[in-house]
């Protein structure tokens, strides 16, 4: 995607930026971050809290990637499910990161206040299944979260309960955490950029970087009209890196997600998506997801593609998946529709890590990047001033890279993804907890 059109519906409700210097010359700086999301800026707030001075390069404009396009879903823990990642890393490990998932819900909420950000703030996530056979395992997952981890913000809701919450069809029961928020993406990051550099860091837009060459105590990054040296770099690209670090590139796989906005909504048609102002996605394969503006506009999220190409009409494309949950909304206006590129990983889990203890990076948030992706950019900060333990407690998880190399690894995915959506088409009865 080259550019921010179609205009997001984000764009459009969002206060207008000043724009950004575009770097030239040479710069000195103690940390230089590589993107202008979210994740680089809390890295960057976090850095200058530590006393280290920060440049961040970006290669379009602040919020250009999945930061200022996604749900704004702010979701409590890992992508996957505790008891799954009790299984997988072992009860001690899938501890320590369900807390740094609480850490990170909190974290979000916290700059927010701190920074005094407007961005429509609010409280409730709700988990919506479509496959009865996973009743037993969303009821066994709350008990656990009470029991084993004393949390007790979620909550299951039967089939009467969600009926009372939303009237979108072919949903069967349901979690709901009281503890999670959402938001509204741009509004946050823009906010963010605007407490770096009140905090006195460089904020250069359009500023693409080409090669980033190690040297044994400093690294160089090239931009096309100037470079940065620096003594540590942050990668915050996600599903933009492309070839920039090819270490990194076979560790994640971008897809591309669409939302929609209609017009505003009659408080009647409005209660029917969701009663109390809630954040829902449902539980198919390619999840579809959605809330209300403040403006009670519903934002829905639904269909995904695996090439580099958009779907030329990206309202047409995501209005079947509304029409499946709300067919009460075959009269209502779609106003704006448009899409942005994530990064996941093979188990979904996100790829953190260094190189040479010079280049740290985080990515493949796997759409869970607004909690994820903050707290990540603050564990980079804490590392490169050698607080270490809850970096670790990400990089010791097992990334494998996507198979098939840089030429077969997309049409490999490109099949199983299209195996697993063509499954939720023939039946909604196949998609996993997690």
């Amino acid at each position: 995607m080259n550019s921010f059109d179609p205009q997001s519906w984000y764009q459009a409700s969002s206060p207008k930026q000043t724009e950004r210097p575009r770097l030239s010359g040479d710069h000195h700086t103690d940390v230089c971050v590589i993107g202008a999301g979210l994740t680089g800026l809390s890295a960057a707030i976090a850095l200058r809290d530590l006393g280290l001075n920060v440049v961040v390069l970006e290669a379009k404009t602040i919020g250009y990637g999945a930061s200022g396009r996604n749900g704004g879903h702010v979701g409590i823990g890992q992508r996957r499910g505790q008891l799954i990642l009790e299984r997988w890393l072992g009860l001690e490990h899938a501890k320590a990161l369900w807390q740094l998932g609480l850490e990170a819900v909190n974290l979000v909420s916290e700059l927010i206040c701190r920074f005094e950000i407007e961005c429509e703030l609010k409280t409730g996530n709700l988990f919506a299944s479509a496959n009865p056979k996973l009743t037993a395992d969303l009821q066994r997952e709350v008990d656990h979260l009470h029991s084993v981890y004393d949390y007790s913000g979620a909550r299951y809701l039967s089939p009467q309960e969600l009926q009372q919450e939303t009237e979108a069809q072919g949903l069967i029961d349901g979690v709901l955490d009281y503890n999670a928020k959402h938001l509204h993406p741009l509004k946050y990051v823009h906010g963010l950029a605007t407490a770096a550099e009140t905090l006195g860091c460089e904020i250069y837009e359009y500023a693409q970087v080409n090669r980033i060459q190690q040297d044994s105590d400093t690294v160089k990054i090239y931009t096309q009209h100037g470079a940065v040296c620096a003594n540590k770099v942050v990668l915050a690209c996600n599903a933009y890196i492309d070839q920039l670090e090819p270490r990194l590139t076979s560790k994640i796989m971008p897809i591309n997600n669409y939302m929609i906005a209609t017009e505003p909504l009659s408080e009647e048609l409005a209660r029917s998506i969701t009663r109390s102002d809630l954040a829902i996605a449902d539980s198919q394969f390619v999840v579809n997801y959605w809330k209300l503006s403040a403006d009670k506009r519903l934002l829905f999220g639904g269909g995904e593609t695996y090439s580099r190409r958009f779907p030329d009409n990206i309202k047409a494309f995501v209005r079947p998946h509304l029409l499946n949950r709300y067919p009460q909304l075959t009269q209502t206006q779609i106003t704006h529709g448009w899409g942005g590129s994530l990064a996941i990983t093979r188990n979904r889990l996100p790829h953190l890590g260094h190189i040479k203890q010079q280049i740290y990076y985080a990515q493949g948030f796997s759409g869970h990047g607004i909690s994820i992706g903050t707290l990540a950019g603050k564990l980079m900060a804490k590392a490169i001033a050698g607080q270490t333990q809850e970096f670790e407690q990400f990089g010791r998880i097992p990334i494998k890279s996507f198979p098939g190399g840089p030429l077969l690894r997309w049409p490999s995915l490109v099949a199983g993804m299209l195996f697993y959506s063509l499954k939720d088409k023939l039946s909604p009865k196949v998609r996993s907890l997690v």
